[in-house]
């Protein structure tokens, strides 16, 4: 298929760079990677507290089902494979999770199928498909105020369940034998986790950023034991280990933020050198979460490229900062300075002189 409409080529930017990416392609990846559900809403969805990804979408399901059009006739145009996906919620009850707010079998199938090369090995592709059909992690609440539990009726501050009668208590989850242990120590909690038959996520809501933020495991105690005892006999390799990876992941780094550098000029010819390496440093930060460190970002495409460009533009070279500061709505402080924001643009684009 060679997509001819914006909205098209849209659809399949999302779909190759998610392919290439991780070597298949879902719908929910494609509707992700076009900005339509946010990580934060298929969380919330993955954990049994949105009804339907429709619920939590953008755009309305009709608008869903132009993209999911678009998406089947690209994977049909590229010979590939289907492999159908379960997907069920991070609950007790691990009850099917709904993408259409219909839940129409048919439309339902589209979604959980998951598409791969037709090149890509048979034992690859199954490998790929229980690992994407493997139940999610259970997950605790940490409340920021005192809640009732719909199990026994009481009062309580501690760690929840969420169901759909509402919140319970851990007791009634049956994870009060668990203990915590919180995160930080990656090798810790990997082997805790692995050692654990049961455990559960422990998230927290973080009112500032709008998200529910990781605190840790609930595992079993003699998780934890066996967890420490592994990591006391091999602390010294794996410190050696981080070193290694440290010095390989800036090497990574300084080769992506030249090449993000480098894409800035191609698009903007006229942009001094050292503003095109600064804008590329500050956006590929690791872990910062800016649009160089994006899907999109780290396949150097152009609207995530020229989204990092403006934003260098609108704090250094309009008074939008001033105007924030000053009491000024935001949506109104970008209209404000929009036209100095495309003058600039326009003149970094000129090619020569």
């Amino acid at each position: 298929m060679q997509p001819v409409t914006k909205f098209e080529r849209r659809v399949v930017g999302a779909a190759e760079q998610a392919l290439q990416r991780q070597r298949y392609v879902s719908p929910l990846d494609v509707l992700t990677g076009m900005g339509w559900v946010t990580p934060g809403s298929v969380t919330e969805w993955r954990q049994g507290r949105a009804a339907s990804i429709e619920a939590v979408a953008a755009v309305s399901g009709d608008r869903l089902a132009d993209a999911l059009e678009v998406f089947h006739r690209w994977v049909a145009s590229r010979g590939m494979l289907a492999s159908e996906v379960e997907y069920v919620a991070a609950t007790r009850d691990r009850r099917p999770l709904q993408f259409s707010a219909a839940g129409q079998a048919g439309i339902e199938l589209r979604y959980r199928t998951h598409w791969t090369p037709a090149d890509l090995p048979e034992s690859k592709r199954e490998q790929l498909t229980a690992k994407q059909s493997k139940a999610p992690d259970l997950v605790v609440v940490v409340p920021l105020k005192e809640f009732t539990c719909t199990g026994c009726g009481q009062t309580d501050t501690g760690m929840l369940m969420m169901e759909d009668a509402g919140p319970i208590c851990l007791t009634c989850a049956d994870l009060d034998h668990l203990v915590f242990l919180p995160a930080g120590d990656a090798a810790l909690t990997r082997r805790a986790k692995k050692a654990s038959r049961l455990s559960a996520v422990v998230v927290r809501f973080n009112r500032s950023r709008k998200r529910y933020d990781r605190q840790g495991l609930l595992v079993e105690q003699a998780a934890v034991e066996q967890a420490e005892q592994e990591c006391l006999s091999d602390e010294d390799a794996r410190a050696r280990r981080r070193e290694r990876d440290a010095v390989r992941r800036e090497a990574a780094d300084e080769v992506f933020q030249a090449k993000f550098a480098d894409e800035i000029t191609h698009l903007f010819p006229r942009c001094p050198a050292p503003r095109a390496t600064a804008i590329a440093l500050h956006a590929a930060v690791r872990g910062s979460g800016r649009v160089g460190r994006s899907a999109a970002g780290r396949a150097l495409d152009p609207d995530a490229v020229t989204r990092a460009v403006i934003a260098s533009i609108r704090h250094q070279d309009t008074p939008y900062d001033e105007l924030l500061m000053s009491g000024v709505p935001r949506d109104e402080a970008r209209a404000q300075i929009r036209t100095a924001i495309d003058q600039v643009l326009e003149r970094w684009r000129r090619a020569g002189g």
